[in-house]
């Protein structure tokens, strides 16, 4: 394992396998992806899919992000989703119980060849099925986005899942401690404005409530 990939600070929270670190992964949907251009640091949020090892991003061909990532220069990926809100009877012992992943990697284009089935993968992240009920994009739309593969070299994941952890001193004050758990939840679809009312929803999304 790589230093950079080592977890140091509270190491008993690391998932370092990767079959566990890619349920992170696979159950969000947002990423930020972090990098160097011209001496000047970004993270930009966005959208990606994962196939085995390579996760994918896309965007408008002129996107700053993509054209520097296409480099093939490192770059540093993270996912972090909260579950709750861990509540101390002392302001420093405040916390978060959460889920999070570190991705390391390198970029490349993807080729025209292979860039529908790199999008069908973004698709099916964000929702399983809908590819297969929406029109595919045309060749205009694929010509202005530019799909990016990126290498999963190094994987490590952070899961913290406990209660609180006052200091001893401070266990007899008091002062309410506990969780609040956050759930993330489907509430009712809302119907896009001008749709048909007799279309029903699809399969893909009343999955989600199953």
């Amino acid at each position: 394992m790589k230093d950079k990939s080592k977890l140091k600070r509270i190491p008993k929270r690391a998932v370092y396998n990767r079959e566990e670190a890619y349920k992170i992964i696979d159950n969000n949907y947002i990423c930020h992806l972090s990098f160097v251009q011209n001496d000047i640091p970004f993270s930009i949020p966005t959208m990606y899919g994962r196939d085995g090892n390579t996760l994918y991003i896309h965007g408008a061909s002129v996107s700053r992000l993509l054209n520097e990532v296409e480099k093939g220069f490192p770059v540093c990926l993270s996912i972090a989703k909260v579950k709750a809100l861990v509540l101390a009877r002392s302001a420093f012992s405040h916390s978060l119980n959460y889920e999070s992943v570190v991705v390391f990697g390198k970029g490349k284009l993807v080729n025209d060849k292979d860039k529908l089935l790199a999008l069908k993968v973004i698709s099916d992240n964000l929702l399983k099925g809908r590819w297969e009920e929406c029109r595919e994009p045309n060749k205009k739309e694929l010509n202005a986005t530019k799909v990016i593969a990126i290498s999963i070299d190094e994987i490590t994941g952070k899961i913290r899942d406990e209660g609180v952890n006052d200091h001893k001193e401070d266990l007899d004050l008091p002062i309410w401690a506990g969780l609040v758990p956050i759930e993330q939840r489907f509430l009712e679809p809302i119907s896009a404005k001008g749709l048909d009312e007799k279309l029903e929803i699809p399969d893909s999304v009343q999955m989600l409530y199953r």
